[in-house]
């Protein structure tokens, strides 16, 4: 899951701080869209450890040849994958089974402060989520639409 060397070869620089984990009993439980702002944004490492997830990122670096564009990736225990998601992307899943539990490698340490947030269903994104939300946090479901 990490080696500094390995994502070195690859030209990341990542050096995990903190290891934190996201325990959802639902199936269908929406998370995100997450980032750290400036002047401490975090990298992140997320596994699945338990159930599986569609796992988001969202590009919101300006100078970046993929701002404002989405990616995704399956997580299951069984398939073993895991994801990087630079500084400054947005970050949120969602579960596809009941008691999925996500792993974060994190980069910098958390930072209630600086914790801000993308609107999940920003018809901008268009983000293909598999489902529709059965659980969602109020904080989560009022985040702005991103901002261009």
């Amino acid at each position: 899951m990490y080696c500094r060397r390995e994502y070195a070869k690859h030209g990341i620089a990542f050096e995990p701080v903190q290891v934190s984990t996201s325990t959802n009993p639902r199936r269908g439980t929406l998370r995100g869209l997450h980032f750290q702002a400036p002047p401490r944004p975090e990298g992140k490492v997320v596994a699945c450890m338990r159930g599986s997830a569609l796992d988001v990122a969202v590009d919101l670096r300006a100078d970046s040849p993929t701002y404002g564009r989405w990616t995704s990736a399956e997580l299951t225990r069984a398939n073993g994958r895991a994801v990087y998601v630079p500084p400054g992307c947005a970050h949120g899943f969602q579960t596809l089974e009941d008691e999925t539990e996500l792993l974060y490698l994190l980069s910098e340490y958390y930072d209630p402060g600086l914790q801000r947030g993308v609107r999940w269903d920003d018809p901008a994104l268009g983000i293909d989520w598999p489902e529709e939300p059965t659980v969602i946090s109020e904080r989560d479901r009022s985040f702005p639409d991103f901002a261009w």
